[in-house]
């Protein structure tokens, strides 16, 4: 019964069924990106940066600092581009990188970048705001404490470190995108193209807005009394930054 039936399938299937014709046709790859016009520096790898800044004379006591909090609140306004407009790590929120994280980020990326054609710069001062720590088991009082540490506070949309030379983006991607999950704060790995197209985007958006009732329009306007129960950094970055 099973071989009649197979058997009438096989009648039934129209002429030229299953038969492969190879055609030849012409194919059109993209040419490859040029990197002709990229000079190579004499140092192409990342410097190491000092634990502790370095004082004007030797004989100065180094200052003590408060927290400061506001040095890592709201977006980056000035280090949020790429120099080189190639690639490089960008923070998302707010935080602080200490000399481990630093070594961390200078380690990983000379190991594992192709140095002969490309390089790794700095876009980041070096740990130079002192954090205090008073001793295990001290009552509380006696003024401050001695410092324990120093950090380099980051904001949102700052750019960590760029990477460039004679690459592509997905030559980098992988130990970029392994030196961003390593990082205190939230980052990721980001290219030129990347932020040309997010920008393009966000400005698309706000064109084909038809809602006139924004967060900036309700905020300013004090809408519903919204001004009692906000915090002071919504009413000067519209609920972006927390």
């Amino acid at each position: 019964m099973m071989q009649a039936f197979s058997l009438t399938r096989l009648l039934l299937r129209p002429p030229g069924f299953g038969i492969v014709t190879q055609v030849a046709g012409m194919k059109r790859f993209e040419p490859p990106p040029s990197f002709d016009h990229i000079q190579l520096p004499e140092k192409p790898k990342l410097p190491f940066k000092d634990k502790v800044p370095q004082m004007p004379h030797p004989a100065m006591k180094p200052p003590k600092s408060k927290k400061r909090l506001e040095l890592m609140r709201g977006p980056e306004l000035i280090h949020n581009k790429l120099i080189h407009q190639q690639y490089g790590i960008m923070a998302l929120c707010g935080g602080r990188m200490h000399s481990g994280h630093f070594e961390m980020v200078r380690m990983t990326t000379n190991r594992k970048m192709d140095a002969s054609r490309m390089f790794a710069v700095w876009r980041v001062d070096g740990p130079w705001q002192p954090l205090t720590k008073k001793g295990q088991g001290k009552r509380m009082g006696g003024g401050k404490g001695a410092i324990d540490h120093y950090v380099t506070p980051i904001k949102a949309g700052r750019i960590i470190m760029e990477l460039g030379g004679k690459c592509e983006f997905q030559e980098a991607l992988p130990f970029l995108r392994e030196v961003a999950e390593k990082l205190p704060f939230k980052a990721r790995a980001v290219s030129q193209e990347m932020l040309e197209q997010e920008a393009l985007q966000e400005k698309e958006l706000a064109a084909a807005n038809i809602n006139p009732y924004t967060a900036e329009y309700v905020i300013r306007n004090n809408m519903g009394g919204c001004w009692k129960w906000i915090s002071p950094y919504d009413k000067k970055w519209f609920f972006k930054y927390v």
